[in-house]
C-alpha cells in the first residue's frame, strides 16, 4: 500500500507541476525593435520538432534547415528551444511561444541562448525565438498563384501596449512576400545606423 501511495504521491505533484498555470504578457515591438533585438533572422524550414523534460520544466527543441539568412551568419541547420511542449501524458502550455509543424516554412527573429544547448550538444548552436510570437511570421503560398505571404503570429495574439496600457491583437497580416523582405530589411538598416 506504501508504494503505491507514494506512486500516486509523485504523480500528483508532476501533474500540479505541469499544470501550474503563468501568464504571459507581451510588449508589443515594432519590426525596427525586433531587428535590433535579433541576432540573426531567416527563412527556415522546421525538420522536426521533439519536447523533453529538463529541470522539471518540458522544453521543445526545434531543427531548421535555413533557407535565407537575412541577418547574421547562420550554419545550414538550426536548433531554437522554447518552454512548453508534450511529453508522454504531460502537456506544458506556455502562452506566447510559437509552435512549429514539420514543412512549415517561417521567418524567425532569432537570440541566441548562451553556451547553446546545455542539455546536449546542438548542431547550429542552439537559439531562441525573439519576443516569441511577435518574431514569428508564418509563410503561406496561394495555391493557384503561387505568390507567397506572412502573417505574423502575434495578429492573433493579444499583445500589451504600453503606451496606451491596454491589449491589442495586431500585427503584419497577409503581407506579400517582397513586400515583407522589404520592410526588414530597411528595418535591419536603421537597427544598423542606431548601433554605430
Amino acid at each position: 500500500m506504501r508504494m503505491t501511495l507514494r506512486k500516486i504521491l509523485k504523480i500528483a505533484a508532476l501533474l500540479c507541476a505541469a499544470t501550474s498555470v503563468h501568464a504571459t504578457t507581451l510588449a508589443r515591438l515594432s519590426l525596427d525593435q525586433l531587428a535590433a533585438a535579433a541576432d540573426a533572422t531567416a527563412r527556415v524550414r522546421c525538420s522536426s520538432a521533439q519536447s523533453r523534460w529538463e529541470n522539471g520544466q518540458i522544453w521543445t527543441v526545434t531543427s531548421f534547415d535555413v533557407l535565407e539568412t537575412m541577418k547574421g551568419t547562420l550554419p545550414a541547420r538550426i536548433t531554437v528551444r522554447l518552454p512548453g511542449g508534450r511529453v508522454g501524458h504531460f502537456t506544458a502550455i506556455v502562452d506566447g511561444t510559437p509552435k512549429f509543424n514539420a514543412a512549415e516554412e517561417v521567418v524567425v527573429f532569432l537570440e541566441r541562448i548562451p553556451g547553446g544547448l546545455k542539455v546536449e550538444p546542438a548542431p547550429g548552436g542552439g537559439f531562441s525565438v525573439a519576443a516569441w510570437v511577435e518574431g514569428t511570421f508564418r509563410i503561406r503560398r496561394d495555391p493557384r498563384t503561387g505568390v507567397e505571404t506572412v502573417t505574423q503570429d502575434s495578429s492573433n495574439f493579444a499583445v500589451f501596449d504600453a503606451a496606451t496600457r491596454t491589449f491589442h491583437t495586431e500585427g503584419i497580416r497577409r503581407m506579400p512576400m517582397e513586400q515583407f523582405r522589404e520592410r526588414v530589411a530597411t528595418a535591419l538598416t536603421r537597427a544598423q545606423e542606431k548601433s554605430r
